[in-house]
């Protein structure tokens, strides 16, 4: 009798098929809720993982039932021998999708049309340029803009990922809204999360019910849309527009309950969620050549519920123990 196909299964029997890999902790921006303010030690290289070891890892995962993956990074784009690499994926099977902040998406276009990645999330947190520049400390807008532009000619599925902070660009919610009219878009907006040296405080976050009130505010015809199997958002359109619009709701509205997604960041270390402090190496079994299936299977039984098992207070105690944003992948 055949041995029966391992999956990667929680405690809560959550099955687990999507799998964020982040490719570098290198960015060519520094937002300031993702990347401290006195900035992070960076990986050594060779405790990064080698294109080689990232195909091997998403085999493995590919082999455990995992059929989606996200590339993300730092910023993935910069990862050198990207294309080589994304094609190499592209075999395997499975669902890609990518989140860059779009700089230099231009480069790639044609090779995601060529190898059928079609799902972009790009980083965008403000329409204004001045703006732009404070949050980012880096000119690149128009750049970014521009390639948001090509890529929605050439139909790609984009989604501008916005973190909402007050006083920062709160004020742009409707503003957002409004590129959905005409466009094929999704706009996502997402709370404010605490990650270590950030400098988190919720008196700065924008809830989930704050933003459908200000929505509704200019826009009456808001319509809940249908959310897919294990969504991380709400989704919503405005009666009319092409795009839709949706909300990611971390801190007000914890949407844990079938949580199907894995992290595995640049140095190889497995986290079972965005908020975990502890990981699972992976890199280093994987270099000796040990077989590393049933380490991600155990693995995962440690699973928390729910946000590591953070409470409705987010405990600084635990999230500045966790990794900076970027070291993690977005």
């Amino acid at each position: 009798m055949n041995e029966e196909k391992k999956r990667i299964v929680d405690n809560f029997g959550r099955v687990h098929n999507y799998l964020r890999i982040s490719l570098t902790d290198r960015c060519n921006l520094r937002c300031f809720y993702c990347m401290p303010e006195d900035g992070i030690e960076l990986m050594e290289k060779e405790s990064i993982m080698s294109l080689e070891e990232i195909i091997e890892l998403s085999r493995t995962f590919r082999d455990l039932g995992v059929d989606t993956i996200r590339l993300t990074g730092g910023e993935p784009l910069v990862r050198k021998n990207f294309g080589y690499l994304v094609e190499e994926l592209a075999k395997l099977g499975v669902t890609l999708k990518i989140t860059t902040n779009g700089i230099m998406l231009d480069k790639y276009l044609d090779l995601f049309q060529k190898i059928g990645l079609k799902k972009i999330n790009l980083s965008l947190d403000t329409l204004d340029k001045a703006k732009s520049v404070f949050i980012t400390k880096r000119d690149y807008f128009d750049r970014i803009w521009n390639n948001i532009l090509k890529a929605l000619e050439l139909d790609m599925e984009v989604k501008l990922n916005i973190v909402l902070i007050k006083g920062v660009n709160d004020k742009e919610i409707n503003d957002f809204i409004g590129l959905t009219k005409d466009r094929n878009l999704t706009v996502k907006f997402i709370e404010f999360m605490p990650f270590k040296g950030n400098k988190w405080d919720w008196s700065k976050g924008v809830g989930k019910q704050e933003i459908l009130d200000t929505v509704s505010e200019k826009f009456p015809n808001v319509i809940a849309l249908e959310n897919p199997k294990h969504s991380t958002s709400t989704n919503f359109k405005v009666k009319g527009h092409v795009g839709s619009f949706a909300i990611v709701s971390t801190i007000t509205n914890p949407f844990c309950d079938t949580c199907n997604r894995i992290r595995i960041t640049a140095d190889g270390k497995m986290k079972n969620c965005l908020f975990a402090n502890s990981e699972t190496d992976l890199l280093t079994p994987l270099r000796k050549g040990a077989e590393i299936q049933d380490i991600i299977v155990n693995a995962i039984k440690t699973k928390k519920y729910s946000r590591d098992g953070m409470d409705v207070k987010m405990d600084a105690d635990h999230y500045e123990n966790n990794r900076s944003m970027i070291s993690i992948g977005g």
